[in-house]
């Protein structure tokens, strides 16, 4: 046996078992030495003065009491006539007597309270009354047979004094790694407590107590102990507090929730995230296996992946230069590859991206057509699911993406039936496999510019919201989970990507980014509603592998010009001569028309640029 394992093993458990119990005694000694602390200030020479002095009159008293009676009771012996002069000067002095001694009882009770015995005396004291009877009774029980459970019962009593003050004075040793930071150690040594219990009145948080704090790979836990009238939300509520008891900087993250026991709550300090190791870039492989669900990123507390409803609606909010467009691409990626994906973009730089992989729709007439051609479906699919008896849809899910609400409402808002149609999408397309997403950097429902339609939101029943700019937009953002307070995240690139998700908890999270080159690499798939068919499956996809393009082939301006050039006058004859989208087909005609190959006439029909001269 390697004794010097065996005794390194047993020491370490011993002090863990110290350590988990200090903080019940803490309380006990931090009590203790208080009171000890307060007699000892009251030992002074002055006082002490007093207490002689204030003795030396009460034994005087005492002296002339007991005189006084004596002398009663002769003058009582003396005559049997109680209204004797004698018997009546003598009782007149014994009641004399017994209320000056009685003055000066109080004076000496008033002097020893200002001059106390210490409690180390006063704990011997009390111990005494108890030890000395029980040792006594155990020696009489123990002639005839041996009985010694009295004197035990009191040695085991003192022995619960002494240990408890041990105890709670011990000085924990929290068990750090070399990697824990110069703040991270200072937060774990104020979380320390015998440090908390001895500050925490000084800030209003008396009756807390914590638990040694840990490491974890979100940053520093600790455990709470709420005495008294504590709760979990009264401590919320002086989180203030609690950021000045342990002098953390103002920027760091605190959380404060209910631990798995009633009475107790659960401090977290992100001093560091468990995402910071994995990179951030979507691949196809973070797609779930589970079809039913798709993922939105990493916990930054725990590093535990989070998946979200594939087929729910949902709500993305974020200000400008949270990265909410980086953010939304790898839950369109992943919607783009299991089924059919619809933009709509309001401001148009996302559909340049994706326009070579999904159908877009950038202009008015574009959103217009997409918002009537996805309606179309869902009431096609309506009759379909009808004639075969299904109550829910088999088939490819058609997702309607909105970038930008904002935008959109404000281009659509007079158009009361295209707006019926995207109100009706949110609140009936979901068991018709058309799915609403939309995205806002304005989450507001009232207004004259509101992010997203007040019968629009509350169909958005998935929402995940990375830093807004006010309450307000949080309570839209996140709904009833606005406590989450997604505008209290930092400004800054680190936090970039960061949000909270509603109903996951106030956790935050780290979201998976797509870049252009990734989007790019998908496979193109442009969805028309001649393409639907029931019950049909998703159909596998494959990233597109970057190829160059084969010498003579023409590129999409060239086939527009192409076009013109053939006779074409509008937008719509130059899509079903070249079989482009109509996204590119505009793009197309803007670039040609800014370089004077191609001339826009005052009714809007195209020439070519040496016709139009």
């Amino acid at each position: 046996m390697d004794w010097k394992q065996a005794w390194s093993t047993t020491a370490n458990t011993t002090n863990s078992a110290l350590d988990s119990l200090a903080p019940v005694c803490v309380p006990f000694a931090v009590r203790w030495d208080l009171e000890a602390d307060r007699r000892d200030k009251l030992r002074t020479p002055e006082h002490l003065k007093a207490l002689m002095a204030a003795q030396k009159e009460h034994n005087a008293a005492r002296s002339t009491s007991a005189t006084a009676k004596s002398q009663q009771l002769t003058a009582r012996a003396a005559s049997n006539n109680p209204f004797a002069a004698g018997r009546r000067a003598a009782r007149v002095a014994s009641k004399a007597a017994a209320r000056h001694e009685r003055d000066t009882r109080a004076k000496l009770k008033a002097a020893r309270v200002n001059y106390p015995s210490t409690l180390k005396a006063r704990a011997i004291q009390a111990h005494a009354v108890h030890a000395v009877p029980t040792v006594i009774t155990s020696v009489v029980m123990s002639a005839s047979n041996l009985t010694l459970w009295p004197a035990a019962a009191s040695a085991a009593l003192i022995g619960a004094n002494v240990a408890g003050l041990a105890l709670g004075r011990r000085k924990l040793r929290v068990p750090v790694d070399e990697s824990v930071t110069v703040e991270e150690r200072q937060l774990m040594e104020r979380l320390d407590p015998s440090y908390w219990v001895e500050h925490a009145p000084d800030r209003g948080l008396s009756g807390t107590v914590t638990t040694p704090p840990a490491m974890e790979p979100g940053g520093i836990r600790c455990e709470i102990r709420l005495d008294g009238t504590w709760t979990v939300k009264t401590l919320a509520d002086k989180a203030d507090s609690v950021r000045a008891l342990l002098g953390a900087r103002t920027a760091l993250r605190i959380r404060i929730t209910s631990a798995s026991r009633g009475g107790w709550a659960v401090l977290t300090l992100a001093t560091r995230s468990a995402a910071a190791g994995v990179s951030s870039l979507w691949t196809p492989d973070r797609i779930p296996s589970d079809a039913m669900a798709m993922s939105l990123g990493l916990d930054t507390e725990t590093g535990d992946e989070v998946l979200i409803p594939f087929d729910e609606r949902l709500l993305v909010s974020g200000a400008s230069g949270t990265g909410k467009s980086w953010s939304f691409r790898p839950l369109m990626a992943t919607a783009h590859l299991r089924g059919d994906l619809l933009l709509i973009d309001g401001k148009g730089e996302e559909a340049t991206v994706w326009e070579h992989a999904c159908r877009v729709a950038v202009e008015s007439d574009e959103i217009t057509a997409g918002v009537d051609d996805a309606h179309a479906e869902m009431t096609r699919r309506k009759v379909d699911m009808k004639q075969r008896g299904i109550s829910v849809w088999d088939g490819r899910q058609l997702t309607v993406v909105v970038d930008e609400g904002q935008v959109i409402l404000a281009l659509i808002s007079k158009d009361k039936e295209r707006l019926q149609r995207l109100i009706e999408l949110s609140s009936l397309g979901r068991s018709r496999g058309v799915v609403l997403w939309w995205a806002t950097q304005y989450p507001l429902t009232d207004g004259g510019a509101p992010g997203v339609h007040k019968l629009i939101a509350p169909n958005l029943l998935t929402r995940f919201s990375l830093r807004v700019a006010g309450t307000t937009q949080a309570q839209v953002a996140l709904d009833d989970c606005a406590h989450y307070a997604p505008h209290q995240i930092p400004e800054g690139r680190e936090y970039r990507g960061h949000g909270y998700l509603k109903g996951y908890g106030p956790r935050m999270l780290r979201t998976w980014t797509l870049d252009d080159a990734g989007v790019r690499k998908l496979p193109k798939s442009i969805w028309t509603p001649d393409q639907s068919s029931s019950g049909q499956s998703s159909r596998p996809l494959h990233l597109v592998k970057e190829t160059a393009a084969p010498s003579g082939a023409l590129s999409n301006r060239d086939k527009v010009l192409a076009a013109v050039q053939a006779g074409a006058r509008t937008a719509r004859d130059v899509v079903d001569r070249t079989g482009l989208n109509k996204g590119t087909v505009s793009r197309e005609i803007r670039a040609l028309t800014a370089d004077g190959s191609v001339h826009r006439t005052v009714d809007g029909r195209l020439l070519p640029g040496q016709q139009a001269a």
